[in-house]
């Protein structure tokens, strides 16, 4: 009797899997970027996972510069949700932290053309409400802040950047 080498009952040996190939992530790698609902919740997802992402990073929970950044990021999406949301479109959260590791800067983008941000001049201390204050938060927290025009669409996108201690 003989078998056909294609025959599904015969032995064929398997060859070991091909070692992988892919680069291994530089600390160049380390930009995160997503788009979210322009609603609370994605503002709330956005914050979370940029929290996980600069722990991943070898920024830590607990530490003031985490804390910042995810105040910085907090602030930035709720404005993009609240200013910034154009309805059924969403906004796009970039973090990145340059290859010289000394600053995080994250950026969000969202739809909106008519309306841009001010920058603060110094708590009103007649204004008793508790929305209004995100940039100026934003200001003292950054190193330093600012926009620019969406460049591929209608809209705007406000960054911010956090200076890292030094090693």
């Amino acid at each position: 009797m003989t078998t056909k080498p294609d025959s599904p009952t015969s032995t064929t040996q398997l060859t070991p899997p091909a070692p992988d190939l892919s680069p291994v992530p530089q600390p160049a790698d380390r930009t995160f970027g997503m788009c979210f609902t322009s609603t609370p919740r994605g503002a709330r997802l956005a914050r979370r996972l940029v929290a996980v992402r600069l722990d991943a990073w070898g920024i830590p929970y607990g530490t003031t510069a985490h804390d910042a950044i995810v105040l910085i990021t907090a602030e930035l999406t709720a404005n993009a949700v609240t200013h910034g949301r154009v309805p059924g479109r969403d906004f796009h959260l970039r973090a990145h932290v340059p290859a010289d590791g000394r600053t995080v800067r994250v950026e969000v983008t969202d739809t909106r053309a008519e309306r841009f941000p001010r920058r603060p001049a110094v708590p009103d201390p007649t204004r008793t409400g508790e929305s209004g204050h995100g940039l100026l938060l934003v200001s003292h927290l950054a190193t330093r802040w600012d926009w620019h025009p969406r460049p591929d669409g209608p809209g705007k996108t406000v960054w911010a950047e956090y200076g890292l201690p030094g090693e």
